[in-house]
């Protein structure tokens, strides 16, 4: 994205972090600062929720999974104490359940890691009736066919039975596919 398709800051340029990863938590945060965020770094659900409701930022970047919980979390506190907050979730470990569950709770992007500065800074400040960039790297049609089927098998309490029947395969089958790794 360049310059000119991108909102500016604003003038509250309050910027939460939340990551259990302490390095990238860092990095991060002073490559925001250099940007021009007023940034304030949390490494727990626990810590996030409490700056969220203490002080509500107008930007957050969450990761999804952190060691005392689910960054969605910290996602909701923020929607519930500032409706207007631009929220990207930080991932990785993607799948599309999860980026679904995010953009319902409020999330204006998900992105995978290792994102960059530069990712995180388009992604918070695009404009949010503008359609991103398509990707770099698309998913290939066999990892969507899998994190399809990855997602209904979740949704069924991984009963493969009754994934199996929601998919119209056999059962047999199913469970070959669920034992193999993810396609790239």
């Amino acid at each position: 994205m360049t310059t000119e398709e991108l909102k500016p800051i604003g003038e509250d340029a309050s910027l939460l972090l939340v990551d259990d990863d302490e390095p990238f938590l860092r990095r991060l945060g002073r490559a925001m600062e250099k940007r021009g965020f007023a940034v304030e770094t949390a490494g727990s659900v626990a810590a996030g929720k409490a700056i969220a409701t203490a002080r509500p930022p107008a930007y957050a970047v969450v990761d999804l999974r952190l060691e005392d919980g689910n960054g969605l979390d910290v996602v909701e506190t923020i929607r519930d104490k500032r409706p207007d907050a631009r929220i990207v979730v930080l991932t990785g470990y993607g799948a599309i359940a999860t980026a679904v569950a995010a953009v319902k709770l409020g999330a204006a992007d998900y992105l995978s890691k290792p994102a960059d500065a530069n990712d995180i800074t388009a992604a918070l400040l695009a404009m949010p009736d503008e359609l991103p960039p398509p990707p770099e790297n698309p998913m290939s049609a066999d990892r969507v066919r899998w994190e399809h089927i990855q997602r209904v098998y979740e949704l069924c309490d991984r009963n493969v039975s009754e994934t199996a029947r929601r998919l119209n395969m056999h059962r047999r089958t199913l469970q070959r596919i669920l034992a193999k790794r993810s396609p790239k």
